[in-house]
């Protein structure tokens, strides 16, 4: 069989931009493959890039005063690198409203954005992720519904309960509480140091203490080997949050050079 050529020279323009158009086509169809190709052989999960170094957790009970949309914002300029709205009294449409502006807020200052024990809000707001307890809706269940292009994060204590997330799905977890703290009233007894550092020796994804830190104790946290610190009160309850944000991302990341 002989070989056939090609003649782009005997098309008329409409021709050629029809064949253009079918070739790019064919083009965003062969990524879009590749890229569930990807997704399949990394366990069917697609991996969002955050940065774990400061992760702030907004709630107005512990703010002053303050509304939660300015606590955010003072946080992200004091170098906050993942914010969560957890509001647990707002009706559902006020916190779609809310988390909507705060997605905004984030995406322009580059950090991650997940919303606490609500899957259905994170969903319609398009966040980077849901967190959730052990009370809350099973990692599993929550892993199916939320889809691959998001962040599932679980609350965990034990490195029995960090094995069982991450076998469910999780993509990182909340461990602690760390020390003691007022902040969280289910918060349990302080694992300390040496419990976080346990727990990350178990599991092969990041892990973020939480419960009783501040600049002060940051330091031990990333010694046990946490990725970073996540705060309610030591932030959005001081006088300056932004001042303290920026003292407590400078005390994570001083330590973590130091570990290097």
């Amino acid at each position: 069989m002989g070989t056939r050529h090609f003649n782009l020279g005997r098309l008329d323009p409409q021709q050629v931009c029809t064949l253009v158009v079918s070739i790019l086509k064919a083009a965003v169809l062969l990524v879009a493959c590749w890229g569930w190709k990807q997704r399949l052989e990394a366990g069917g999960k697609q991996t969002v890039a955050i940065r774990w170094d400061l992760y702030v957790i907004i709630t107005t009970e512990l703010g002053r005063g303050r509304p939660a949309l300015e606590l955010a914002r003072q946080a992200l300029a004091g170098g906050a690198t993942a914010i969560q709205l957890r509001e647990k009294n707002l009706p559902a449409r006020d916190l779609v409203e809310l988390g909507r502006e705060m997605r905004q807020l984030t995406r322009a200052a580059g950090a991650a954005f997940i919303i606490n024990d609500r899957l259905d809000i994170a969903l319609a707001v398009a966040a980077d992720g849901l967190h959730i307890g052990q009370d809350d809706l099973p990692a599993r269940v929550a892993r199916q519904l939320l889809g691959p292009d998001r962040m599932l994060g679980v609350s965990v204590g034990t490195i029995a309960e960090a094995r069982q997330a991450e076998a469910d799905g999780a993509d990182y977890l909340g461990v602690g509480s760390i020390f003691a703290t007022g902040s969280k009233g289910d918060a349990g007894e302080p694992i300390g140091p040496d419990g976080l550092k346990a727990i990350r020796a178990a599991v092969g994804i990041p892990v973020v203490g939480i419960g009783g830190i501040n600049s002060r104790n940051a330091a031990a946290v990333i010694a046990a080997g946490a990725d970073g610190v996540a705060v309610i009160s030591a932030v959005i309850g001081a006088p300056d949050v932004a001042a303290a944000a920026r003292e407590l991302l400078t005390a994570v990341r001083q330590a973590r050079r130091r570990e290097r």
